[in-house]
């Protein structure tokens, strides 16, 4: 069966680069490699294919033997019956290549990748429940927590070690291997002291061999102004230790808004329902008003319309920049429910005036309420 042009294998022109040539024998490899095609032999054929594609125009000697006379022109460059893995002369080439995927699998254990490392600890999640006024000004909370924390006494391994018999203290082992590319020396974590190179011969008494304790603290948070739910303060390094003293995980502080008695938050604004009488509304008054801050006064004009918006400027939250937004104010005119007989003829009275105010045929809100 006639070879494919190398180039067509990894989807180059002649006058592709030599970084160019890296980058896709990277996409082909992580597409075609064994591990991510368990039990296909046309993908395994096809890995190969790339890597000797790769071998003769990552060579720049190579490459001009193949560019002038083909195929034939590397009669000579690998042993008889054609390329083999272990004509592969960029191994030290592959972690770059093939990066991250490999540890863990069996390219990791032949070009020592695989080995393991230090655990981090895990993260620990918390939350806090702040009200409006906290969030527009900013303040330092409190945070109770339990972690797991790096025994003193031990120093996190445990209790008093010794050198692994089975590593010898190095944390690996050697052993050789075969796989479809060739016979391999591979390394792989040690099995009985897990990379560390020491075994627990005595456990420690006060975290009785864990290397870890839990512990309870209080931790004081600084929340800084125009926070909102969702947002998070991550605190690195008080998490949960690591096992045998390796590094902590973080801490994350969650922010959650309690609901006001008030307000409504809108972004950096802030909604306030106003109730006003008929007559507060008909002919204007000045009303106070909550804010975040204290009280402000504010001026209702005559005439105004129920759900007409009012704008306090810079009465609002801050945002993490600090821009701070206003306070909304929606007026909602106040109907009573309840008339005493001498509102009533005061309302009457009204609809009396209204009536001679309006247009013959017109139809005003106190005759609505004299008919009512």
């Amino acid at each position: 069966m006639a070879k494919r042009d190398y180039y067509e294998i990894l989807g180059l022109d002649r006058n592709a680069s030599q970084e160019e040539i890296k980058s896709a024998y990277r996409k082909k490899a992580l597409e075609y490699h064994p591990d991510r095609n368990p039990g296909d032999p046309k993908a395994e054929e096809k890995f190969k294919e790339a890597a000797e594609a790769y071998e003769v125009l990552s060579d720049p000697e190579k490459r001009a033997l193949y560019d002038r006379y083909g195929h034939e022109g590397l009669k000579g460059v690998f042993r008889e019956g054609g390329f083999t893995w272990s004509d592969f002369t960029h191994a030290s080439e592959f972690e770059d290549i093939l990066g991250d995927f490999l540890r863990g699998t069996i390219f990791g254990d032949l070009f020592g990748f695989g080995r393991e490392r230090p655990k981090r600890g895990e993260d620990i999640k918390v939350t806090v429940c702040l009200t409006l006024e906290e969030v527009a000004r900013g303040v330092d909370k409190k945070v109770r927590i339990r972690r797991l924390k790096t025994c003193e006494s031990c120093g996190g391994v445990g209790g008093t070690t010794r050198v692994c018999p089975t590593c010898g203290g190095l944390g690996h082992v050697r052993r050789v291997s075969r796989s479809f590319f060739g016979q391999f020396m591979s390394v792989t974590t040690c099995p009985q002291c897990r990379g560390t190179g020491q075994v627990l011969e005595s456990r420690c008494p006060s975290c009785r061999g864990e290397g870890r304790m839990e512990i309870e603290e209080t931790l004081v948070v600084h929340i800084p102004p125009g926070v909102s739910s969702g947002n998070y303060i991550p605190i690195r390094g008080r998490g949960n230790a690591g096992p045998s003293g390796s590094p902590a995980g973080d801490l994350y502080v969650y922010i959650e808004e309690e609901e006001h008695e008030y307000f409504e938050r809108r972004g950096r604004d802030i909604l306030y329902d106003l109730p006003i009488s008929f007559s507060q509304a008909a002919l204007g008054a000045e009303v106070e008003v909550p804010t975040l801050t204290g009280k402000a006064r504010v001026k209702i004009p005559a005439g105004i319309q129920s759900g007409k918006v009012l704008r306090l400027k810079g009465k609002g939250l801050p945002d993490l920049e600090g821009r701070r937004g206003d306070q909304l104010i929606r007026v909602v005119v106040w109907t009573p429910t309840h008339l005493a007989e001498e509102e009533k003829a005061l309302f009457r009275k009204l609809a009396e005036y209204e009536d001679r105010a309006l247009p013959k045929g017109g139809r005003g809100f106190f005759r609505k309420v004299r008919e009512g």
